[in-house]
């Protein structure tokens, strides 16, 4: 089928013309009749497949028959994305097949200086592509209007709840008019996709062009298991042994994208890293550079991921799994594309085998990954020509087994233990059996005797010793029930014959005296000498008598 089938007409036949293409993908056949007639749709499609072509040229020609002019704030198309790479895209298809009709598209994405966007919507725009957050401020603050807005495209719409869009985005539609026509594109459906559908679509026409888990055919799939800290070795491994023309590597978190790209650089090798933490400017340059050849290597995370199109991308290497399988689509989507193949590499660490399981359960085949040593060298050699056949349940199981590369080896000490049970076995096959039942663990006795104790294994009492008075069950040192316990003054010796028995109680302190008897005073007081006056209170020395001679001499 040709593009002149699908009722585009001339403006823009020639701007698709001027680029190259002769024939559309299968995605851009089944999603832009039924656009032009006015249908919600839903549209399932690999990444890479022309899925940003099948919603903007439907776009292009209905601006082309439009001759209302814009209102003040307003806008009939709003496109939202979930990632600042991907709408600047998106903007440059839309310059690139409209660079005959030139619409007024306006970028508004977070990270950049509002001031322009703001001016930019000032006096309406033909088209606005978006991030959900930064509309959502202009909205807000009323410099930006969506009563007026007939058409709404969430692309990437996975991504976009996967990163926490779901609150802007229904706050977003909410303003919206409900005869607008919605259309959901996605390279997967889970089930949060297929439930915004459902609530904000209405009969949705589903387009499914190919099963959203099968990678491209074209794309020549490679997996390894390494450990995690020879990784790097085998990325050197990569660009030293093999010719490899524009490569991304994918890690799963921005400080692991710095710490890669600080050491690449020290091993010699030119690369740049791009993820969230980076300011517009500089992603912006980075993927310029990118685009242009000035940079071969690029090192993203997954949100960048599919925000980068970039032709010719020849090597896709995975230096950490994704978390999730859907993720694995996206990142390898990146490469084999209009038609090109593409090898994509991973390198999976024994904690992450579970991942590369459900990578190979979600696309329906097995990867068959490499185990490879640290000391060996990282060679891709030719492709394998039946390395990603589709699983066959019917097929002899042995066959299946021997083809495995991730059947479970027993170790080496279980296979050791177990010789040495047998061997035990034989050789104590004859004895008689012990008293230890089979299932008691060495050491340990039947039921029916009682496990030794600390105390029980002394010595039998003899016949001239005494039974002691302390029960088999106290602790050593322990009196009976019986016997009252010695206090501190009771160890004391007996009192004797001749002596008196105290005045004190038994239960009163030392010391101390009975309750009803005064105590005595601690020292003696004096007593006062009515002849002499107050100041001599003691009567030690002797008075004077003044009525006798006194010659003035000492007394």
């Amino acid at each position: 089928m040709k593009f002149e089938e699908l009722g585009l007409t001339s403006p823009i036949l020639r701007a698709i013309d001027s680029e190259g293409y002769s024939e559309p993908t299968p995605i851009q056949v089944a999603v832009i009749p039924k656009f032009l007639e006015g249908r919600d749709i839903v549209g399932v499609a690999q990444t890479g497949t022309g899925k940003t072509a099948a919603f903007v040229l439907p776009i292009l020609e209905r601006l082309v028959k439009k001759l209302k002019r814009n209102d003040s704030k307003c806008f009939p198309v709003l496109i939202l994305v979930p990632t600042r790479e991907l709408a600047m895209q998106i903007v440059d298809k839309v310059r690139v097949y409209g660079s005959i009709i030139r619409p007024k598209a306006v970028l508004v994405v977070g990270g950049a200086k509002p001031g322009p966007q703001i001016k930019a919507l000032k006096d309406g725009a033909d088209i606005v592509v978006a991030t959900p957050g930064r509309l959502l401020d202009h909205v807000t603050s009323k410099v930006a209007r969506l009563d007026l807005t007939s058409t709404v495209i969430l692309d990437e719409a996975d991504q976009m709840l996967d990163l926490g869009f779901m609150p802007s985005i229904k706050k977003i539609i909410s303003k919206i008019s409900k005869d607008k026509q919605a259309i959901l594109l996605s390279a997967t459906m889970p089930k949060a996709v297929r439930a915004l559908a459902d609530e904000f679509l209405r009969n949705p026409e589903e387009i499914n062009v190919a099963p959203s888990t099968r990678p491209i055919e074209l794309i020549d799939q490679r997996v390894f298991i390494v450990k995690k800290e020879a990784k790097l070795k085998f990325i050197l491994d990569i660009f030293n042994n093999h010719t490899v023309y524009r490569s991304i590597i994918f890690v799963r978190t921005k400080v692991g994208a710095n710490k890669l790209a600080s050491r690449l650089k020290n091993s010699g090798i030119e690369v740049d890293a791009i993820h969230g933490d980076k300011s517009q400017s500089q992603r912006t340059r980075t993927l310029k550079n990118f685009r242009l050849g000035k940079l071969n290597i690029l090192i993203a995370t997954d949100i960048a991921a599919r925000g980068i199109d970039v032709d010719d991308i020849s090597h896709i290497i995975n230096y950490d799994m994704p978390n999730e399988a859907e993720i694995y689509i996206h990142r390898i989507g990146r490469t084999a594309r209009a038609g090109k193949s593409g090898i994509a590499i991973s390198l999976c660490d024994v904690s992450e085998k579970r991942k590369l399981k459900a990578i190979e359960k979600l696309i329906g085949y097995s990867l068959y990954g490499k185990i490879l040593n640290e000391s060996e060298d990282l060679i891709l050699g030719d492709s394998k020509p039946n390395s990603n056949k589709q699983i066959n349940h019917s097929e002899d199981r042995i066959n299946n087994r021997k083809d495995n590369a991730y059947i479970k080896k027993t170790s080496s000490a279980k296979k050791f233990a177990k010789k040495a049970k047998r061997r035990f076995a034989d050789k104590h096959s004859g004895e008689e059996s012990s008293s230890r039942p089979s299932f008691a663990k060495r050491g340990e006795r039947s039921f029916g005797d009682k496990p030794k104790g600390k105390y029980e294994e002394r010595r039998p009492r003899r016949d001239s010793e005494e039974k002691s008075a302390r029960p088999s069950f106290a602790k050593r040192g322990e009196r009976s029930f019986g016997d009252k316990p010695k206090g501190k003054y009771e160890e004391r010796r007996p009192r004797r014959d001749g002596e008196e028995k105290s005045a004190r109680p038994s239960f009163a302190k030392r010391g101390e005296r009975k309750n009803n008897q005064q105590s005595r005073p601690s020292k003696k007081p004096y007593k006062k000498n009515d002849s002499s006056s107050g100041r001599n209170k003691s009567t030690s020395k002797p008075s004077i008598n003044l009525d006798s001679a006194y010659n003035g001499s000492k007394l």
